[in-house]
């Protein structure tokens, strides 16, 4: 079953994401733009991470779900084909957040070299 989305969780979601990527300190939209340039790179980075545990074979299938946009028959495949995926993207995730965090100390450093 899926969880149903509000503003407000939609909103406690980017304040704990912002928190996660250390960016709770920026402005909103600042804030905003970043969740939204990161999700894109977590979505990709979880998409690549389950498609490397899937069968070579069954990768066209999965195309073709995901083509449709039906959720539930695309997690019904994954469940099947793919038995962990939801660990192997959340870590996926993890991983990207870590690397932002990285990138960002780095460019911190490197702001506090050039005053």
């Amino acid at each position: 079953m899926d969880e149903q989305q509000t503003p407000q969780s939609n909103e406690a979601d980017m304040r704990e994401l912002a928190a996660q990527l250390g960016i709770s300190n920026l402005s909103q939209v600042q804030r905003e733009q970043i969740v939204e340039q990161f999700g894109e790179v977590a979505l990709k980075a979880a998409t690549v991470a389950v498609l490397e545990k899937m069968p070579q074979a069954k990768q066209e299938e999965f195309a073709t779900l995901a083509e449709a946009g039906d959720s539930e028959r695309m997690k019904a495949f994954l469940d099947l084909e793919v038995p962990g995926h939801e660990q192997i993207a959340g870590n996926a995730v993890a991983t990207e957040i870590a690397n932002f965090r990285v990138a960002l100390a780095e460019a911190d450093v490197e702001r506090g070299n050039e005053q």
